[in-house]
């Protein structure tokens, strides 16, 4: 079983100054279904084929390398993705795993302005196709302005300050995320019914929130 991470474990992390400076940030893995996404997997024999970062609970923002046009794999680079619209609309039976990771105030800026960097100028970049096929010969081949997903997630981290692998990110895998023990799962599922459990757990927390401020009121 995972061993998550609390909050009393992230005192132990130097990077990490007081516990009210910690943010969360979160990695969701998914597969769709399409035919890219069924060749990666049925290749890496692992349940998911594909990695997002989101600042939001709800997904609404997620950023990634991958299809720029629903309709056309063939046309890939830096994508801004929403778990409501685009391509998870229309692969309505997608299955996903997403994971919370702590981190300090000071790697969550950092993170952030390196995700913006990529917004700014994202007509710039494109997929990292043959970085991903040499991946399966455990090459590392990194490309100017060129990422494939998980190449992203993990160079992204790094840039903030989080480093979680020990090999090159354009080695990282999807399914490498899985693997670590300060991720904390906090779903798995069809993604179409995260929102469902999402607002019913804000709900609760609104409701228990409010009881305990009448205790002490």
């Amino acid at each position: 079983m995972r061993k998550n991470r609390d909050v009393r474990n992230l005192r132990d992390n130097r990077s990490v100054k007081d516990v009210r400076d910690i943010r969360d940030v979160y990695i969701l893995l998914t597969h769709t279904g399409t035919i890219p996404s069924r060749i990666i997997k049925a290749y890496t024999r692992e349940p998911f084929s594909h990695v997002s970062i989101s600042f939001r609970e709800d997904l609404t923002e997620l950023y990634s390398f991958g299809r720029k046009r629903i309709n056309n794999p063939l046309i890939g680079g830096f994508v801004c993705e929403d778990i409501n619209k685009g391509l998870y609309l229309k692969f309505i039976n997608t299955h996903c795993a997403l994971y919370k990771l702590r981190i300090s105030e000071e790697q969550y800026i950092n993170l952030k302005n390196s995700i913006d960097q990529f917004k700014d100028i994202a007509h710039n970049y494109r997929y990292n196709m043959l970085g991903l096929l040499a991946v399966a010969f455990n090459i590392p081949l990194s490309r100017n302005n060129a990422y494939f997903c998980s190449q992203f997630a993990a160079e992204m981290l790094k840039r903030g300050g989080i480093r979680l692998f020990e090999k090159p990110s354009s080695l990282v895998k999807p399914s490498d995320f899985r693997l670590l023990d300060n991720l904390e799962l906090i779903y798995e599922g069809k993604l179409k019914d995260y929102n469902k459990i999402n607002k019913f757990h804000i709900f609760n927390s609104n409701i228990g929130a409010m009881e305990m401020e009448s205790t002490f009121n």
